[in-house]
């Protein structure tokens, strides 16, 4: 296709592989001020982190911080997004909800918008330079032994 549009096309894996890696890095954020302090610290942003074991507090850090990372990574990017989507969703309806209807209204809209973000990467997968893709990429080029021989060790 030539034209804007197939140029736009084009690019959809480069432009896919951005908002993943951006994604991922503000959500790994997010767990990393909350475990670590940095950043500004847990919410409320006055430096501390959430107590280890905490619930849902320390395992929401863990899930950003991971998932944030695989995402960013594009390392196991439907699962980690999977998992990241499960927690906002969690986030919004558990926490947020509960004051208001609206994410407006409650103070959910990053909850909000995370979830349906992972849930676009559940869908779309990481796109390009994807440590997915890497890895696929470097299994195919290695010889596999022929049916019935083990591998002789060198």
């Amino acid at each position: 296709m030539t034209g804007p549009t197939g140029r736009l096309d084009s690019a959809r894996p480069y432009a896919l592989a951005l908002f993943r890696a951006v994604v991922g890095l503000l959500f790994a954020c997010h767990g990393a001020a909350s475990l670590f302090g940095v950043l500004g610290g847990a919410a409320g942003g006055d430096g501390g982190t959430v107590p280890a074991g905490s619930w849902p507090g320390w395992y929401a850090a863990v899930i950003q911080l991971a998932g944030g990372t695989l995402v960013l990574l594009g390392l196991g990017t439907r699962i980690a997004a999977l998992v990241a989507s499960g927690s906002m969703a969690y986030a919004y309806f558990d926490v947020h909800q509960q004051a208001a209807l609206w994410p407006i209204q409650n103070g959910g809209e990053l909850s909000a918008l995370f979830c349906w973000t992972f849930l676009v990467l559940v869908f779309t997968g990481p796109g390009a330079f994807g440590m997915d893709g890497l890895l696929a990429r470097r299994a195919a080029k290695e010889p596999r032994p022929a049916p019935g021989r083990t591998p002789s060790a060198a």
